[in-house]
C-alpha cells in the first residue's frame, strides 16, 4: 500500500483543503503516515500571505526531501498558485500544483509512479499544474473524510474573495467568491454529527459572503439557522469573518443558542481611520467599535479576536499609537499580529512610505504584548467558574488538551478521551496559560 505525508501551512481553509486531500488519498487506498521518511508521496500545502510564510514553505520542502529523497514531493496551495516559478527553482520539488488543480493531486501523484511497487519516476524539472479559476460561483463541497486525529473538523462552505484590500494577495490565489450549496453543507454536517463529532467549524476565505452568488441567494444566517436545527449537534463555530458581513442576527443567535460557540474573530487590521482608507477597508474605527461593543454586550463571555497589520506603508507613529489605544479600549481577548509583508501585484506594494523592518518588529512586539495582557485578563475572569471543555486529540504527560466554547485552551486528565465534553471548575492555569479544571463527575 502506498503511503503519503502532508504538511499544512496557513489558515483554517487551508486545513480544510488538506482534509480533502487526505480523503482523496484514502479513497485510492493510500495510507497516511506520521513521519515523512515513511512516505511515498509528500505534500506541502502552502500559504503565501507573507514573505515569511513563503520562506517557511521553501525551507520545509528542502528539509522533507532531505529526510526522504526517494519520495515524490508536491508543493500545492496558495504559494504554488501565486508563484510557481519560485518553487520550480527548488531542485527538491517534483511537482507544483496550484489551488486551481488541488483536487487532482492524487491523480497527479499516480502519473509519477511506474507501479505500486516502484518509487516515483524522476523528472528533469518540476511539472507545474496551474490554471485560471472557474468563474462559476458554486463550490464543490470538501469531503467530510480525512479527519483522523482531529476532533474539530473544518467544513469549508466558501472559498475565494471579491474584495480588493490593497495589501492582500488572496483574491489572486483563491479566485472569486464561491459557495457550497446549502443542502450539501447540511449533508456534510449531518455526516459529521452521525460520526460522533461534538463540534464543527465553518470556514471560508470570505465567510460572510456565503451564498451571495448562489441562485437563489442564501445567507450565512439562514445556513447557520439550518445547522443549529439539526438534532444531536452540540456546537458549531464560525472561523474568521469580516466585520461588515457579521450580521446582528448571528450575534443574537450566539446570545440565545448554546449550540453557537461564543467566539467571534473579526478582522480589524488597523485602529487608524487614515490607514484603513489606505488599506481599502470598508469601515471606520467607530463602525468597528460598535460591532465589538454589541458582541460584548449581548454575549458577555464571548471571545473576540482580531487581526492587526503592523507597519503598513505610510503608517506613522501616531497611527500606531491610535491602534494601540483602540485595542486597549476594546474587549478583545486575543490578537493575531502580522508585520506588513509586501506582496507583488497588490496596490499596497506600489505605495510610498514603506516602514523599516526594525520599526515593524517594535510595533509588532508592542501589539503582541498588549494581546498577552488582554488574554490573561480574559482567562482570569473564569477562575472559580464552571466551564465546559471539548477534549482534543493531543495528550502529553498524562494530560489532554481541550478548548472551551469561548476559545480558551484547557487541560484535563488524559483519562478522558478525545472528542468528549468535560465540565469542571477552573482552579487556575498552567505556565502556558491553559486553564486547569477540577472536573465535575
Amino acid at each position: 500500500m502506498k503511503k503519503f505525508y502532508i504538511a499544512t501551512f496557513g489558515c483554517r481553509t487551508n486545513q480544510a483543503d488538506s482534509m480533502a486531500i487526505r480523503h482523496n488519498f484514502f479513497s485510492q487506498r493510500f495510507e497516511e503516515v506520521r513521519h515523512c521518511a515513511q512516505a511515498d508521496v509528500v505534500i506541502v500545502n502552502s500559504c503565501t500571505v507573507t514573505h515569511r510564510s513563503d520562506q517557511q514553505v521553501r525551507q520545509l520542502s528542502r528539509k522533507l526531501k532531505r529526510e526522504n529523497p526517494r519520495a515524490l514531493l508536491i508543493v500545492t496551495g496558495c504559494y504554488a498558485q501565486r508563484s510557481p516559478d519560485a518553487l520550480t527553482c527548488i531542485p527538491e520539488v517534483d511537482a507544483v500544483v496550484g489551488n486551481s488543480h488541488k483536487d487532482k493531486i492524487v491523480q497527479i501523484s499516480s502519473q509519477f509512479c511506474n507501479s505500486p511497487s516502484t518509487p516515483p519516476e524522476r523528472k528533469e524539472s518540476p511539472v507545474v499544474y496551474r490554471g485560471e479559476f472557474s468563474q462559476l460561483r458554486v463550490l464543490n463541497p470538501t469531503p467530510a473524510g480525512g479527519m483522523q486525529r482531529r476532533t474539530r473538523p473544518f467544513v469549508k462552505i466558501q472559498d475565494g474573495c471579491d474584495a480588493k484590500c490593497s495589501y492582500c494577495i488572496i483574491p489572486f490565489v483563491r479566485g472569486p467568491s464561491r459557495s457550497v450549496p446549502p443542502d450539501l453543507v447540511i449533508e456534510q454536517v449531518r455526516k459529521l454529527i452521525d460520526a460522533g463529532y461534538k463540534e464543527v467549524v465553518l470556514t471560508g476565505i470570505h465567510l460572510g459572503t456565503y451564498g451571495m452568488h448562489l441562485r437563489p441567494r442564501y445567507s450565512l444566517v439562514r445556513l447557520l439557522t439550518d445547522i443549529i436545527s439539526l438534532p444531536d449537534l452540540v456546537q458549531v463555530r464560525l472561523s474568521s469573518i469580516e466585520p461588515m458581513q457579521l450580521s446582528r442576527q448571528i450575534i443574537a443567535m450566539a446570545a440565545e443558542c448554546e449550540k453557537v460557540a461564543p467566539h467571534f474573530h473579526i478582522c480589524l487590521q488597523s485602529g487608524s481611520n487614515r490607514i484603513l482608507k489606505r488599506m481599502l477597508r470598508p469601515y471606520s474605527v467607530a463602525k468597528f467599535a460598535g460591532i465589538v461593543e454589541e458582541i460584548s454586550h449581548k454575549v458577555p463571555n464571548a471571545a473576540i479576536g482580531t487581526d492587526v497589520i503592523a507597519g503598513f506603508p505610510g503608517e506613522t507613529e501616531e497611527d500606531h499609537q491610535q491602534t494601540l489605544a483602540f485595542i486597549e479600549d476594546m474587549p478583545f481577548t486575543y490578537l493575531h499580529v502580522f508585520p506588513y509583508s509586501d506582496r507583488a501585484d497588490t496596490s499596497a506594494s506600489r505605495m510610498k512610505g514603506k516602514i523599516s523592518s526594525q520599526i515593524q518588529k517594535r510595533r509588532s512586539l508592542q501589539l503582541r504584548q498588549l494581546s498577552e495582557k488582554k488574554n490573561e485578563t480574559f482567562r482570569q475572569n473564569f477562575f472559580g467558574q464552571r466551564v465546559s471543555v471539548l477534549t482534543l486529540s493531543e495528550e502529553k504527560d498524562g494530560m489532554r488538551e481541550g478548548i472551551t466554547g469561548n476559545y480558551l485552551k484547557a487541560r484535563v486528565p488524559a483519562v478522558f478521551p478525545g472528542n468528549e465534553i468535560v465540565t469542571g471548575v477552573v482552579t487556575g492555569e498552567d505556565e502556558e496559560g491553559r486553564l486547569l479544571l477540577k472536573v465535575i463527575p
